[in-house]
């Protein structure tokens, strides 16, 4: 309390009763995989194609992370964290081109390099340039990306192989003979991207300590769904067995449980029917979780890279097609009935009578539609509990879930009282009451659609005097109108007969 020693007026700053709870994101992709450069097991924020090309590189063939980052932005995707996948084993596997002479120097790419380079030697400007002293460009595209000012001399600190190593990401210079290399300008041709010689179910996995693999987006708290596109890569190319896809799945699958605030997009195997999809599904894979979803089959988009269409896993598209209906819509509205932008075919045309079985066992279909281009088609979560069947709720969930447990931070060590109590049921009620107008909640009235109960009742002394502050919340869903059910029926209308 302030102390007052003087007559005067006084204008003093309160905290208001009220502190409202903001939503968190919901729309924030992570997905792991091969790239053409970039660092390795480092979760890095993209927010555009072009983010991710500056950092990771262009497409490369035979791999999928490229073409699911693009399908994401295409489809409405506006956050990304990628982590690179495939080191040391990447690195050693891609062959580098011949080194390039320049003077006295030989110079050539490193793995990361990604395309073909320029290197160019100038001399220091002035009168009498000291003979060992030059400077070294590196363009990229006509653009130069790296310059270092360097000396031949190898007990300076700026000597040219020293500093470059150090440096730069994009070329390694060794030095054949002594001397300032002439004026001249050389093109460095960039190494041959290869997929890793073998990648276990362990670098997927990672772990939190070295923050690798999945483990290290559990630091990543905004990070709201989760797709591994480059497994199916790994897969094809024989790095990875069918068994490994089933290990590397299911630890996505408990990553997204721990963490609690986030859903795994999966992808089959390659080149499956119908039936053997509900095979592998039922009894290969056996997935049961509320924090998984399933896509099935594969789609046809156009690579850049070669020039022709190709199939691709569908989680990158998929999660950008989860991001726009939550920009359009709401998290609460199921991504479903929504084209798949960049999709030009797919890699099997399920009939209806095929998703009949699809459907019931959690895999959710990509259907294409006459006049209406090709759309996802189901909206369901692995989860054995029907209470957890449909993806919009379990999204739902989460999205309240992390909003209201990050709003209400400040009540930690606030005096735990009768005061305390209505602070938290006002807050939390102004939330929901925002959410059932937006149509997030099922019921006429906001009374009918939530409650949130915190008194004397579910906070009695031994709570109190554990430290402990209960608050019981209850909500109503809205559920996806699946299956629309129009009944018709055929009458005679004999009263308008009576009337005339």
């Amino acid at each position: 309390m302030p102390t007052y020693l003087s007559p005067g007026v006084y204008v003093e700053e309160v905290q208001g009763g009220a502190r409202p709870i903001e939503g968190v994101g919901t729309a924030v992709a992570a997905f792991v995989g091969f790239a053409e450069r970039g660092p390795f097991h480092e979760p890095t924020l993209v927010t555009n194609w072009n983010a991710y090309v500056a950092a990771f590189g262009g497409f490369v063939a035979d791999t999928y992370l490229a073409q699911s980052v693009y399908g994401y932005f295409a489809n409405g995707g506006g956050a990304a964290y990628i982590v690179r996948i495939g080191a040391p084993a990447a690195a050693e596997g891609a062959r580098a081109a011949e080194p390039v002479a320049l003077g006295g120097l030989r110079v050539a790419a490193l793995p990361e390099a990604g395309g073909q380079l320029s290197v160019e030697v100038t001399d220091p400007g002035g009168e009498n340039p000291p003979e060992d002293r030059f400077t070294l460009q590196v363009k990229q595209a006509g653009k130069v990306v790296e310059t270092f000012e360097v000396s031949t001399k190898k007990n300076v600190k700026n000597y040219v192989v020293t500093q470059v190593r150090e440096r730069s990401k994009l070329i390694t210079v060794t030095e054949e003979q002594q001397g300032r290399p002439e004026n001249q300008a050389v093109t460095v041709p960039a190494p041959v991207p290869a997929a890793p010689a073998k990648v276990r179910a362990e670098e997927y996995v990672g772990h939190v300590d070295d923050r690798s693999g999945l483990g290290g987006l559990e630091a990543i708290d905004e990070v709201t769904m989760v797709a591994v596109p480059d497994l199916m890569a790994a897969h094809q190319q024989g790095l990875i067995d069918a068994e490994g896809v089933k290990t590397v799945q299911l630890a996505v699958i408990s990553h997204c449980e721990q963490m609690g605030d986030r859903v795994a997009v999966l992808d089959p195997l390659p080149g499956m029917t119908a039936q053997q999809v509900r095979k592998w599904r039922l009894d290969d894979a056996g997935y049961d979780s509320k924090f998984a979803a399933l896509y099935y089959p594969w789609i046809k988009v156009f690579d850049q890279a070669s020039g022709r269409n190709v199939l691709v896993p569908p989680s990158g598209h998929i999660a950008g097609v989860w991001a726009r209906t939550d920009a359009e819509r709401g998290v609460h509205k199921a991504p479903a009935n929504e084209v798949i932008r960049g999709a030009v075919d797919l890699g099997y045309k399920l009939t209806k009578g095929e998703q009949d079985l699809l459907n019931p066992i959690g895999v959710n279909c990509v259907r294409a539609f006459a006049g209406r281009g090709i759309r996802i088609w189901g909206a369901r979560t692995l989860a054995s509990d029907p209470a957890w069947r449909y993806l919009n709720v379990r999204r739902l969930f989460n999205y309240l879930e992390e909003s209201i447990l990050i709003g209400t931070q400040w009540v930690v060590f606030e005096p735990n009282d009768d005061r305390l109590w209505s602070s938290i049921r006002r807050n939390i009620t102004a939330f929901l009451t925002e959410e059932w107008r937006r149509g997030a909640l099922f019921g006429r009235t906001a009374n009918e659609a939530f409650y949130v109960k915190c008194d004397a009742g579910n906070n009695p002394p031994e709570s109190i005097d554990a430290g402990q502050v209960i608050c019981e919340i209850g909500i109503c869903p809205v559920k996806p109108a699946e299956f629309v059910v129009f009944r018709l029926s055929q009458f005679s209308d004999s009263t308008s007969l009576v009337n005339e």
